[in-house]
């Protein structure tokens, strides 16, 4: 009888574990792809996105830029689990810590060299320098950044996700230029209300 509740049990936690898991991608679609209301008709028009055309030929961009394919700027992603994005960095740029919550994301580096780090949630630091032809992955949900080591030289990498609509979620962003009061900011990072309203000077430039 006891083994009877415990095999009942497992069932019970491996199917909740897979609605969890279904949950945690892009819904599933019934149909080939999806066409927003009012759209015209069907054609290759629809399958092809143009945005990137702005890259090539262009000079790098004075700071750190991301250029994206996602079912905001291209609706044929709808209910396709997938979409893009180039990102600039001029420089000894940074693209400061952030997430993904919807999708884990995979780095290509085409030019340059980048150091990339992921932060686990038992908030140990994984650190790799890439060189040109890398590929790194960043698990989703999890803090992550690129930075370009050469302050002389501009890098280029074009990330994949694993979602239509992966989100973003940039950390100083939402701490610091949200409506989150000086005075709980102040008593979490353990300092006085006027280094916090600093930083926010700093990040609002």
């Amino acid at each position: 009888m006891v083994s009877k509740i415990y095999e009942l049990i497992f069932v019970m936690a491996l199917a909740f574990a897979t609605i969890e898991m279904g949950r945690a991608s892009d819904p599933d679609i019934l149909t080939d792809f999806i066409v927003p209301e009012g759209s015209p008709p069907v054609d290759g028009n629809f399958f092809t996105f143009t945005g990137m055309r702005q890259l090539v030929g262009a000079p790098p961009p004075e700071k750190f830029k991301v250029l994206k394919a996602t079912l905001a700027e291209f609706p044929a992603l709808n209910g396709q689990s997938v979409s893009m994005a180039v990102l600039e960095f001029p420089g000894g740029s940074v693209n400061p810590p952030h997430t993904h919550p919807r999708a884990s994301e995979l780095l290509f580096l085409l030019d340059g060299g980048l150091q990339v780090g992921i932060v686990d949630t038992t908030n140990k630091l994984y650190t790799q320098t890439l060189q040109e032809g890398d590929m790194f992955i960043f698990p989703k949900g999890l803090v992550h950044f690129q930075f370009n080591i050469d302050a002389s030289k501009p890098a280029m990498a074009v990330s994949a996700f694993g979602s239509a609509s992966a989100g973003t979620v940039s950390i100083p962003n939402t701490v610091f230029n949200t409506s989150i009061s000086d005075g709980i900011l102040a008593k979490s990072f353990k300092t006085d209300i006027s280094t916090i309203q600093k930083l926010k000077a700093g990040l609002a430039h």
